[in-house]
């Protein structure tokens, strides 16, 4: 007899992921994760409770992908390094944009609670951190830049600005960095 397959969090979050890309976000399901794992659905049930663990995992894996290969600068780095990591995040959640057009929309109706979640807002309160940000107002800010760089990239995701071209779309990333520094300044401490 064939021994059973072996599958994990990682694998069955994949999978997911796959499913929404593919079939749209109202397709993620058990038995369509199980299909897509060749398993059964209970199966699953050892890894993730139902479908919405399921669907936060999915939040979970786009979170990471955005923040992925985007260390936040060290305190030996330039005046406005801050500013280049949080251009190269923004750069990234619109590339997680294009990549999972579907999934993305999760971003937006979601709760973000998840451990990968917590580490996408302690990268953004660092990167104000270090840009003089202090006291209450970093959480605040965090709140306004991250809901910003999503609705770019939803923007993108839903084709909303498939009208302009790419380098036209790619300046807005950038000019997201005046937009950030004028909107910080009051908050910035002596």
């Amino acid at each position: 007899m064939p021994r059973p397959k072996t599958i994990d969090r990682a694998a069955i979050l994949g999978a997911a992921l796959d499913v929404a890309d593919a079939d749209g976000v109202a397709a993620v399901s058990m038995h369509a994760v199980a299909r897509r794992l060749a398993v059964t659905p209970m199966a699953l049930y050892r890894h993730v409770a139902n479908k919405a663990d399921l669907l936060d995992g999915i939040v979970e894996l786009l979170m990471a992908e955005i923040v992925q290969d985007v260390p936040a600068p060290g305190p030996a780095a330039g005046r406005d390094a801050w500013l280049d990591a949080l251009v190269r995040t923004a750069g990234r959640a619109r590339a997680v944009a294009s990549r999972h057009p579907e999934a993305f929309t999760l971003l937006l109706s979601r709760p973000a609670a998840s451990a990968a979640a917590r580490e996408v807002r302690a990268h953004i309160h660092d990167l104000l951190r270090q840009a003089g940000v202090g006291g209450d107002h970093v959480e605040r800010l965090e709140r306004i830049v991250t809901t910003t760089v999503l609705g770019m990239a939803a923007g993108q995701a839903s084709q909303r600005f498939a009208h302009h071209p790419p380098d036209m779309l790619d300046e807005d990333v950038r000019a997201l960095a005046t937009f950030v520094t004028a909107g910080i300044e009051p908050f910035r401490t002596p």
